[in-house]
């Protein structure tokens, strides 16, 4: 664990850091975010004490960066910049195993095996190894810097920037990468960009800096839908929730006054009710308590002759049912797999809180979350 306490750092008098205090736990990837000045890369650089703070302290595992060794720090830190810092005249195997061949942890059949390993965890093949910096891309010198970086297996995991000099697609690309790969090894990772979707995309926290000192530190969601002022709203930019549809809930896009009917009300009117409301479905609740009962739907209607049936006796309990707080990703699946182009929003008590339907979800998100055209389809509820 990490814990930043009233940390502080002037230059020439300027403050450049003013009072922050954070902790960033084990195996959390946490993203520093701001404009450029804000005090990014001074609060990274004062973690492996490439920098001393003006005042405050910075504890891991509860001890005082200031009481440790420099060189010793910065060894079990590993750190990646957005220049990767390469040394050109070594391979990349030399580059990546620098640190442990000094550490002196193994010998050479080892740290052989050991670079094979990283190169292959960072998605490039064996025979790079042989390869100089200078006969990289962008993108596979980046991915050398982050194999560099992991090589003595430090707890914690500095950088800087690394993907903001690379286009667009290898940056995509390197983000997957990087989501994969602290899926299976949980380092302790603090992030810096200035790039909000490169935040939202890559952090379980955010770190919002203004002017050195911490605007909001939250969850990507929270900070996406509560922004804490002016500020924050204005940098995450107002429709930044919907170009994140992780994030998106039920409770965001759902109808909150569908159209509903008594359990007693007769078929006919059923249909005139639809007819009139331009809508292919009512949903029945009890008049009393407002619970949910089921859904009359005009598929459900076809070939009954007697249109006298009341709703109670036409209608079908949905199989699936949704709670405000579901994430839209899990809301798609369902649409998707079980052919459903409208679905009830029920609370934990049975009351009837909304109606979910792909034509809402269609309006809000982009085309390319819709992949059945919802008047096609064939309702088995």
């Amino acid at each position: 664990m990490i814990e930043i306490k009233h940390l502080s750092k002037l230059f020439k008098n300027r403050s450049v850091i003013d009072d922050i205090s954070l902790i960033v736990n084990d195996g959390e990837f946490m993203v520093l975010i701001g404009e450029s000045g804000c005090g990014k890369t001074t609060t990274l650089r004062m973690i492996n004490r490439l920098i001393e703070p003006t005042s405050g302290e910075i504890l891991i595992d509860g001890k005082n960066i200031a009481d440790i060794n420099e060189v010793e720090l910065r060894r079990d830190i590993g750190y990646v910049i957005q220049s990767m810092g390469l040394f050109p005249h070594m391979t990349v195997e030399e580059n990546i195993q620098i640190i442990p061949a000094l550490e002196k942890k193994g010998d050479k059949r080892w740290l052989h095996g050991k670079v094979m390993g990283l190169l292959e965890m960072v998605g490039l093949d064996k025979s790079y190894a042989s390869r100089y910096p200078s006969e990289l891309s962008g993108g596979q010198k980046q991915r050398v810097g982050i194999a560099r970086a992991f090589a003595n297996d430090p707890k914690i995991i500095l950088m800087d920037e690394p993907f903001s000099a690379l286009d667009p697609i290898t940056r995509s690309d390197l983000q997957n990468q990087m989501l994969e790969l602290q899926s299976k090894v949980k380092k302790t990772i603090i992030f810096v960009t200035h790039d909000m979707d490169e935040a939202i995309k890559l952090a379980d926290r955010i770190c919002l800096l203004q002017n050195g000192k911490i605007s909001q530190y939250g969850t990507p969601e929270e900070i996406l839908r509560h922004p804490a002022n002016a500020f924050a709203s204005s940098f995450v930019g107002e429709n930044r929730l919907w170009s994140s549809p992780e994030y998106i809930k039920v409770k965001d896009v759902m109808i909150k006054d569908p159209i509903c009917i008594s359990p007693s009300t007769p078929g006919f009117k059923c249909l005139s009710l639809m007819m009139n409301k331009r809508v292919d479905s009512l949903l029945v609740v009890d008049p009393s308590t407002h619970r949910y009962l089921g859904i009359v739907k005009a598929s459900h209607m076809r070939g009954v002759s007697d249109d006298t049936l009341s709703a109670s006796s036409l209608m079908h309990k949905s199989k699936h049912i949704l709670d405000e707080d579901d994430k839209i990703m899990k809301v798609l699946d369902i649409m998707n797999d079980h052919h459903r182009s409208s679905l009830p929003v029920v609370g934990k008590d049975g009351v009837l809180k909304g109606l979910l339907t792909r034509s809402g979800l269609v309006s809000i998100l982009s085309a390319q979350y819709a992949t059945h055209d919802p008047d096609s389809e064939e309702e088995d509820d």
